[in-house]
């Protein structure tokens, strides 16, 4: 029987959310909180490995109290436990600090039921590193599998797995031991709309909220901002593609004003000697 654990993320609807042009920082209250969608896409994953080899799916998150929501998300899509640790000590931590605080958590939670698969959205939608899931398999001293568009098959008798590697030109096939980590595309299924007895599941759970000191062990300099070496100096939104210019006249006309255009930009022909 497997205890899968997916790490998900509430963040800001990044198709609705504004820049404050002042602080030229993300403003979270312009854009409703949504589930990260790659994460979605861990959860059903993990559902679907239950569903084939039987088991748990437990999800869990860092963040603050309203994260519950992307909590019951999880449970609609059909995981079975949800854990939401939340504390003003976790507030404005890095990738490294998150996954320092996100790994005692599944430590917390594999001494009650021993976790085989840890399974992480490929990255945020608010921050685009994709850090965290392989910086949590660091700590936890397992392998991490990344890129992972499909799971091919899991042998619990030998305690592999078997998936494969998303690449440029194709994919590669990889075997793993258990316990690992897998940070998985988007392409490695679809989500599907919940079904009704979900639905209502989703609505009644509470999930576990821990504390910091719910936890085991914590040294308290590698959490919030005290536990992150890294800070985000500035956030702007990239400028709006400019339209192309037209090439008017007949034929003779639009070549002398390429070659016009061309010469004004002769430095994108030069090599890096100038010559």
């Amino acid at each position: 029987m497997l205890h899968i654990v997916a790490c998900i993320k509430q963040v800001p609807d990044t198709k609705i959310i504004k820049m404050n042009p002042k602080t030229n920082t993300m403003d979270r209250r312009t854009a409703p909180a949504i589930l990260n969608p790659y994460d979605a896409h861990a959860v059903e994953e993990a559902v679907r490995l239950r569903e084939r080899y039987g088991g748990k799916v437990s999800v869990v998150t860092m963040g603050p109290p309203p994260a519950v929501k992307a909590i019951k998300k999880c449970i609609e899509i059909g995981a079975d436990e949800g854990y939401l640790i939340t504390d003003r000590r976790f507030a404005g931590a890095d990738t490294l600090a998150t996954s320092y605080a996100v790994t005692k958590a599944i430590e917390k939670i594999s001494k009650e039921n021993p976790v085989d698969l840890i399974i992480c959205g490929k990255m945020t939608i608010d921050g685009d590193t994709g850090q965290v899931g392989p910086g949590i398999a660091r700590r936890l001293d397992i392998p991490p599998l990344t890129s992972v568009n499909k799971v091919v098959e899991i042998n619990q008798t030998e305690r592999t797995i078997v998936v494969h590697r998303k690449l440029e030109d194709g994919y590669e096939v990889v075997q793993s031991t258990l316990p690992c980590l897998l940070s998985v595309e988007k392409t490695v299924n679809e989500v599907p709309y919940a079904p009704f007895p979900n639905m209502l599941k989703a609505a009644r759970y509470k999930p576990h909220v821990w504390s910091v000191d719910d936890l085991d062990d914590v040294d308290i300099k590698q959490l919030g901002l005290k536990g992150s070496p890294t800070i985000v100096s500035k956030v702007w939104a990239p400028p709006k593609p400019q339209g192309g210019e037209m090439l008017e006249g007949n034929p003779q006309q639009q070549v002398e004003q390429l070659l016009s255009v061309l010469l004004d930009k002769k430095e994108l022909f030069q090599s890096k000697e100038g010559v």
